[in-house]
């Protein structure tokens, strides 16, 4: 059975579990499968090589996942070549593909979780009551290790874009 961390992150102030280890920078990044907005499956090592900003959110159809996925997508546009931005949530695959489609996203890769929360519980950012996934960004380098993770304390909350955008600035320079 998987971990669970209880009041790990809030939403609007009410408590909530997370599934799941608490990944810390200088970890190995867990590998995960997902699938894309075709269907297909994409695994970890569809990456390989790449510095990813690895972006868990709630969903897309939400007012803070939408500012968070279209302001990467703008910071997406000015990183380097090996840098891949990759949005992950419970969504079904159809809906984010409507939504990038809607929002005029296309250098974020959006990924679902949503047949078995593979990534969610790896990366310990399942809501256990919820089936979603908590906000959080991971700044993953090219050998795979972590080099920055933030769980944002209440969901409803941005992430630190600064913090994750230079790890991965200063990842893609190494």
């Amino acid at each position: 059975m998987a971990q669970e961390r209880q009041g790990a992150v809030t939403m609007r102030g009410n408590p909530l579990t997370l599934v799941g280890p608490e990944i810390k920078p200088g970890q190995k990044a867990p590998e995960f499968s997902l699938v894309d907005n075709n269907l297909a499956t994409v695994t970890s090592a569809d990456f390989k090589g790449k510095v990813k900003i690895i972006c868990a959110v709630p969903s897309l159809d939400t007012p803070v996942c939408d500012t968070e996925t279209r302001r990467f997508n703008v910071e997406a546009a000015k990183l380097a070549d090996s840098v891949r931005v990759l949005t992950i949530s419970t969504d079904l695959p159809f809906a984010q593909k409507r939504w990038c489609g809607a929002a005029g996203v296309d250098k974020v890769v959006t990924l679902s979780d949503h047949r078995n929360v593979d990534f969610g519980e790896k990366y310990g950012v399942l809501v256990k009551d919820l089936r979603l996934l908590a906000r959080a960004v991971f700044v993953v380098d090219k050998s795979d290790k972590v080099v920055h993770a933030e769980y944002v304390k209440d969901i409803v909350n941005q992430p630190d874009y600064e913090a994750a955008l230079a790890a991965a600035q200063k990842a893609a320079a190494s």
